[in-house]
């Protein structure tokens, strides 16, 4: 592989001989993966407008990186460094919503996740086969390195998941704050732009939008059920709804846009909108009026919003205490054998309460993440905290992708 050149950018020994702006906290944001990406844009958004601040981007990349990261890194047209350059340099802050390469990079880290929840939706880890014990995003090995704590700050979504940490990793205790959930938090801020966001999807007055929505892996909804999207469009009359595909950004990841685009024509060229994974699950999510989904974060965000929520049958089981077991209590799973619009009015008798209980598995801090990371940050940059409230900008609107074409 070729060396990589280093970015002339406002970093290093000699960055004083051409920055314009002088003496900047720089605070680094890690994007191993879009997921991790597009949760820590919500972050990124508290501190970037301080003239105070600097904020650099980097891609982590060793020996394997996935497919899409850089592209959807650039697309954001921040100052993107090397990661040879990044593991070069301390930084004043940095910023990470997944426990990848957290041992690398240099300086004070703030780690939130990256879905509903600390605890995995599922019994075993993809990555560890047949692992005998539940893995949570809280484990020992996951945040400590050679006997020191990685996180300085480790944003948890609920009180409830103190506990979990100081069951897993009791040492890191002391550097977690119950940050609540800033996805949720700011989907909630942008509900009023609920007509807007059906407008971007061409959702006509009168229509009612479905959204099909699904995890990666195996044990998910496309994984099991890759023909659940043109059904649900076949089953729907066009006149009165409008049916919209998510997808984890992993399963674009790892098959490629072109392949997944393919695989979906047939239910795109009936009417199936295609959201991409880099821009707008949650607005779509929003503008939806029922949302059939599997185990994935993505239900349980729908489900919290008080929006009417069926399960994919023969999904993966979620694991006990889970986001998504509690959304697995609160519904049922779908049934061809009765009519898909009866299912969805039985979804929105029952969403009132789904609404409560999921929203409480994901947050403890509803509405403070903003808040609450915001004065985290400022505290490890050691900066003064900006004058008036944490305020999260508005969710952009959903682009649906065009019709695949070979």
């Amino acid at each position: 592989m070729a060396a990589q050149l280093w970015v002339r950018g406002p970093v290093g020994l000699d960055a004083g001989t051409r920055v314009t702006r002088p003496r900047c906290r720089t605070v680094l944001v890690v994007v191993p993966t879009v997921t991790a990406g597009t949760r820590l844009l919500d972050v990124v958004s508290l501190l970037e407008t301080d003239l105070r601040v600097q904020v650099v981007f980097t891609v982590p990349h060793t020996t394997e990186r996935w497919h899409g990261v850089e592209e959807f890194v650039r697309g954001l047209h921040g100052l993107v460094l090397p990661w040879a350059q990044a593991v070069a340099h301390r930084f004043d802050l940095v910023l990470a919503a997944s426990h990848r390469h957290l041992a690398e990079v240099h300086g004070p880290i703030l780690l939130v996740g990256h879905g509903a929840g600390r605890i995995k939706p599922r019994t075993h880890s993809r990555k560890a086969g047949e692992a005998s014990e539940r893995t949570t995003g809280v484990d020992r090995e996951l945040l400590t390195f050679r006997g020191r704590v990685l996180p300085a700050v480790l944003g948890l979504g609920t009180d409830e998941e103190v506990g979990l940490l100081r069951e897993r990793c009791a040492e890191a205790v002391p550097n977690a704050v119950v940050a609540g959930d800033i996805c949720l938090d700011r989907m909630r801020a942008s509900r009023h732009l609920r007509e807007v966001y059906r407008h971007a999807l061409g959702v006509t007055p009168g229509r009612r939008l479905v959204v099909v929505s699904t995890t990666w892996f195996t044990d998910s909804a496309f994984g099991r059920l890759p023909e659940l999207y043109r059904s649900v469009v076949d089953a729907l009359p066009a006149q009165r709804f409008a049916v919209a595909g998510v997808l984890h950004p992993n399963v674009w990841a790892v098959h490629g846009r072109r392949q997944v685009s393919a695989w979906l024509s047939a239910a795109v060229a009936c009417g199936l909108l295609l959201v991409p994974p880099e821009s707008g699950w949650q607005a779509t999510m929003l503008a939806a009026d029922w949302v059939i989904g599997d185990h994935g974060s993505t239900t349980g965000y729908a489900a919290a919003t008080g929006c009417p929520v069926t399960l994919a049958p023969s999904c993966g089981q979620p694991q006990e205490g889970s986001v998504a077991d509690v959304v697995r209590a609160h519904t049922v799973p779908l049934d061809w054998a009765r009519p898909l619009p009866e299912q969805a009015e039985a979804a929105r008798m029952r969403a009132g309460r789904l609404a409560v209980a999921a929203t409480a598995a994901i947050t403890s801090r509803p509405d403070r993440s903003a808040e609450i990371l915001r004065d985290a940050m400022y505290r490890v940059l050691e900066l003064p905290i900006p004058d008036g409230p944490a305020m999260l900008p508005p969710l952009p609107v959903p682009r649906p992708l065009p019709g695949w074409a070979a």
